[in-house]
């Protein structure tokens, strides 16, 4: 019996995808191509792998135990690569960062800029999505280090905090709150509160902010992305909790207002995350550094006495 690696990366492909066609995309293969060799690879094994009875391809029992150990195989391979590539430093080679949505967004950028200053032999990319989707990525190891909002628990895990934020509640600038010195809870009572969707961890801190200003039964909207929901806020479709550094030239230009709300929400730790168990590529140790020497975000929020519009706090 012997396991043929090219075979094991297709019926990787399949569990991943979850089917046969979308696996041939990805790999640029025709379906029958990619059905032929997964049944070889079962042939080999003398077990069924994907179960074929469904819409949809799921792995079998014998698949499951197949596919996490094909995971390990590949991410030692990708270890080995770095390893090699330890040699020639940093004049050549690929960094894959991964960011949540907010830190994807209003960070990375300005980062992997400086980044690339330092080492233009480096093609940078990022893969930017809600928590869920990036530590799913992650301890897949498609991703071998992110930035995240909040604290993963995955035992798998490292965690280390770089910077923080907070979340900040705009609104409209004709909204008939704007323009207030100071904003209770109690005020907020008949307002419409634009949520962020399932699996985003500005989803869960603005949950926790509604109970803990007891509004917890208040109107409530879901919005994906912090961009989406910003549009929506200038609309007047509702008012959100949303991170102060999405909103800084939103609040710059006077699209947006800040409702200074007591108490405020307890800021949140963004954390470097990465895999107990890899090996990272010099690539990924030079970024680490630079993240750590960063200290403070790229551009921060104006404070009233400077750049707040009048319509503002």
């Amino acid at each position: 019996m012997e396991l043929n690696l090219h075979r094991l990366w297709i019926f990787m492909q399949v569990v991943e995808h979850q089917g046969f066609s979308a696996a041939a995309q990805r790999l640029y293969m025709s379906q029958p191509s990619v059905s032929n060799q997964v049944r070889r690879l079962e042939q080999s094994l003398k077990v069924t792998l994907i179960d074929r009875s469904g819409t949809r391809a799921r792995p079998t029992a014998e698949g499951e135990v197949l596919a996490e150990y094909g995971k390990r195989v590949f991410l030692l391979a990708e270890e080995a690569v770095a390893a090699v590539q330890q040699a020639s430093g940093l004049a050549s080679g690929r960094l894959l960062v991964g960011g949540s949505t907010t830190v994807g967004t209003y960070l990375l950028p300005s980062l992997l800029a400086r980044y690339q200053e330092r080492h233009p032999g480096i093609e940078c990319d990022v893969f930017v999505g809600n928590n869920e989707v990036v530590l799913e990525r992650l301890l897949a190891g498609d991703i071998g280090v992110a930035v995240v909002a909040g604290v993963p628990t995955a035992s798998q895990l490292l965690n280390e905090t770089v910077l923080d934020e907070r979340l900040v509640l705009v609104a409209a600038p004709t909204h008939p709150l704007a323009g207030r010195a100071e904003v209770r809870p109690q005020d907020l009572a008949d307002c419409r509160f634009l949520l962020r969707e399932p699996g985003s961890q500005t989803r869960v801190l603005q949950e926790q902010a509604l109970t803990e200003w007891e509004l917890a039964s208040a109107s409530r909207g879901a919005v994906w992305g912090p961009e989406a929901a910003k549009q929506c806020v200038a609309a007047g479709l509702g008012i959100a909790l949303i991170s102060e550094h999405a909103v800084v030239d939103d609040v710059r230009a006077g699209t947006l207002v800040v409702l200074p709300v007591s108490p405020v929400p307890r800021p949140r730790p963004v954390n470097l995350v990465r895999r107990r168990d890899r090996l990272l590529s010099p690539a990924e140790r030079a970024f680490i550094e630079l993240l750590r020497s960063a200290g403070r975000w790229p551009r921060e929020l104006p404070t009233p006495e400077a750049e707040m519009p009048e319509a503002g706090f």
